[in-house]
């Protein structure tokens, strides 16, 4: 065992145990109290992660801040993941930022994948640091991001994520609701005090977060299946199933420029995964009575989603009533077409053949997803309804028509989802895209 994991965890603890409050009650607040500073001899080696594709135009300012920090330099190492790119980003790192290894691939084999491939060069880092190229970070952002885990407090932390220019929030943690729509909480607000203050997090974001490195290999990293979106929700989830937690660490302050590199990708490609994921993660983190419950609800509302974003509406010619008002012999003909099968095509919106898709990956694969959720369910440490409290606004609805309102609000009382999730906190926040 490394001095770090014995200061972690204790010379006694073979293989680890459960970092921070495992199985025990989490305060309602999700509030915890500050630590004191570390000096550079509890620091532990460090390695920071970074994803890049086609993001040659961020890569200075994110290594340059990197290398401005005033974590112990003998203690910090880089590895970039040059994910397929075009733009010449391998031969600028190799230029201008020699002290950082790079990884190049052919193609992009995704978030998921590539922070995984990082993390197993990383052979020395006793924690692991997942920074967005579109990041620059403040001079002590490592050393306050990891101090929690060091402390023994956590096992990952993610940090205070403002806007470019500093004047917003992007993000102060993360939660979701029930069918696992992330939420960065604070995204949009002004810098209130509220936001100066670590607590417990459902999940560290992917592009700002810390993890002990031994961890992260023992739960598998990144569900590489997701590819991307996501897959920090369900790494996060299910380290709390694990037993473990997360804070938020308001002092590891870091400004995202928001450019995204799935904005040049075609909209249902993301889409898909932004439908699948979240349910995804839903099939793997819950346990089986409120998977039972929550199950029915998550597809129903998925279908909904579906039909709203498919460009059909009610009145399609497939309804027999419709046919029965036309002149004779009309519903005879419509019959004898359907079971013939010679009814042709009709369009539908590529989001919608998307969503089914997405839907489809899931239920397509019943066997294949059971046996991935019994894998979680296996190391099981921590019951759902503490775990519930992280989720911050479990029942939020994420559509406005009024038939999806009203279709979860009916769903709700007819499962008793209000009442798993009666008198949790709810804090405002948006999708976590």
């Amino acid at each position: 065992m490394s001095g770090f994991m014995e200061r972690l965890f204790g010379s006694g603890a073979a293989g680890g145990r459960p970092s921070g409050t495992a199985g025990g009650s989490l305060p309602n607040d999700l509030r915890v109290e500050p630590g004191e500073p570390l000096s550079d001899g509890e620091l532990p080696d460090c390695a920071v992660l970074v994803l890049n594709l086609d993001g040659k135009h961020h890569l200075d300012r994110c290594f340059n801040s990197l290398a401005d920090s005033n974590y112990p330099r003998q203690k910090l190492s880089a590895v970039l993941v040059e994910n397929g790119s075009s733009d010449g980003s391998g031969a600028h790192m190799r230029k201008h930022h020699s002290w950082v290894k790079l990884i190049e691939n052919e193609t992009n084999v995704g978030f998921s994948a590539g922070c995984n491939q990082a993390a197993a060069a990383a052979e020395q880092a006793e924690v692991l640091v997942f920074l967005n190229n579109d990041m620059r970070v403040e001079a002590d952002f490592l050393r306050e991001l990891v101090a929690p885990v060091v402390r023994g407090e956590c096992a990952a932390t993610t940090g205070r994520m403002l806007s470019w220019d500093g004047k917003l929030m992007n993000s102060a943690g993360g939660g979701m609701n029930f069918h696992g729509i992330g939420i960065q909480r604070g995204y949009g607000d002004e810098l209130r005090p509220e936001y100066d203050l670590p607590r417990l997090s459902l999940f560290a974001c992917g592009g700002a977060m810390a993890m002990d490195a031994g961890l992260f290999h023992k739960l598998g990293g990144f569900d590489e299946e997701f590819f991307a979106y996501y897959e920090d929700v369900d790494l996060g989830w299910r380290t709390w199933v694990a037993g473990h937690t997360i804070q938020y660490a308001p002092r590891a302050i870091c400004y995202h420029h928001h450019s995204s590199t799935s904005a040049r990708l075609p909209k249902e490609m993301i889409r898909l995964l932004q439908v699948r994921n979240p349910l995804l993660a839903c099939v793997k983190n819950y346990d089986d009575e409120n998977l039972r419950r929550t199950l029915p609800a998550i597809l129903a509302l998925a279908t909904r989603r579906m039909f709203l974003s498919s460009g059909l509406d009610d009145d399609s010619p497939f309804r027999i009533e419709d046919a029965a008002t036309r002149r004779a012999g009309t519903v005879a003909r419509l019959w004898d077409r359907a079971r013939s099968g010679s009814g042709g095509t009709i369009p539908i919106e590529r989001i919608a053949a998307a969503d089914l898709i997405g839907i489809n990956d899931l239920l397509g694969r019943w066997e294949h997803w059971m046996k991935r959720r019994a894998e979680v369910q296996s190391v099981r440490a921590r019951d759902d309804h503490e775990i519930f409290k992280l989720f911050l606004k479990p029942l939020w609805c994420v559509e406005g028509e009024p038939a999806y309102g009203e279709l979860q609000t009916g769903l709700e009382q007819l499962l008793g989802l209000d009442e798993i999730f009666a008198d949790l906190t709810t804090i405002t926040g948006q999708p976590h895209l």
